[in-house]
């Protein structure tokens, strides 16, 4: 089945299909049973988080915003690709029109970009609040959580843009499957007549610019949070400051991890099979969404307070 971009229109065709695991169907019934569980926990918890985030006036603090932010990312996230796979494994429904696939691509590449820079604007209010205790109130305030939020969205809104402009202008006059369930960048640009060396070189140049300046300003940030711990002399303290980084810590490397290991199956896609980069991708954008809220809330004595005080509301 083929498509040309500038007779769609008589062709009776107006987008793309999304086929995966054609060697082994078998796994989509299989592998849609966790992707449900995890997509129903992510939507779930992350709701729990954010209401209770809003209801609870000893969570309206610079840290606890930071963290509504992340779980609105997520859920945006999960709600962009997840609904589509499960469609894919259970009715089959392959088909996506262009501007659907499109939006989907900007969707993800810049609400990932999003999450990274989230993650490190609150690396950055763990260190000012370990590394300079005194000075945080003043610094990590109500006005500093707005202009983090205008930047995460302004940064990652424009950079990411031309991305899926990029793969739109292509001209497709070869197959329109995609081997993949998700509108990847490189998955679609790949079945265009046209020259996508741009597309890669602009697709590579961005992803490592944007997250990889967020990941080196993390780990530089948990270095000197950590120098500055080993410093402390009371016990008591050591532990405090560990517990309350630890959870962010935890998550930024998941989150990192999940990525590095899905470039390093692309680049060596010869030796793997070419389903796994793809199950990797869709894990990427449910996996993390379904532990941040469940992490904090475990390991957050506020957020863990907070919710057993709305269920007991809820009870009475």
């Amino acid at each position: 089945m083929t498509v040309h971009q500038n007779d769609t229109s008589s062709t009776g065709l107006s987008g793309f299909l999304l086929n995966c695991f054609v060697r082994v169907p078998n796994w989509q019934l299989w592998l849609s049973l966790p992707f449900s569980f995890l997509f129903l926990l992510a939507m779930g918890a992350n709701a729990v988080l954010l209401v209770t985030i809003r209801m609870e006036a000893a969570l309206h603090e610079p840290m606890y915003y930071l963290l509504s932010l992340l779980s609105l990312l997520d859920i945006v996230l999960c709600l962009t690709v997840i609904p589509k796979v499960l469609a894919i494994f259970w009715f089959d429904s392959k088909s996506i029109s262009f501007s659907a696939c499109f939006l989907q691509m900007f969707i993800m590449n810049s609400f990932l970009a999003m999450e990274s820079c989230t993650f490190m604007v609150m690396a950055f209010d763990r260190y000012v609040a370990i590394c300079h205790p005194l000075r945080y109130p003043s610094i990590i305030n109500d006005q500093f959580v707005i202009k983090a939020a205008i930047f995460v969205l302004a940064r990652n809104v424009f950079l990411p843009m031309p991305i899926p402009i990029l793969s739109a202008r292509l001209h497709y006059c070869g197959e329109n499957v995609i081997e993949n369930f998700i509108c990847a960048n490189m998955s679609v640009s790949r079945l265009s007549c046209d020259d996508v060396t741009v597309n890669r070189l602009y697709q590579f140049a961005g992803g490592w610019t944007l997250l990889g300046s967020d990941l080196i300003l993390i780990f530089l940030s948990y270095t000197l949070i950590l120098r500055a711990v080993l410093r402390l002399k009371t016990e008591g303290a050591v532990a405090k400051a560990l517990s309350t980084c630890g959870s962010h810590f935890l998550l930024i490397l998941f989150f990192s991890t999940i990525l590095l290991v899905f470039v390093l199956t692309h680049v060596a896609r010869r030796k793997v099979s070419p389903d796994v980069p793809v199950l990797l991708n869709v894990l990427h954008h449910v996996i993390p969404a379904a532990l941040n809220p469940i992490v904090y809330g475990v390991r957050t004595q506020e957020i863990k307070q907070g919710i057993q005080r709305l269920l007991k509301k809820g009870r009475s």
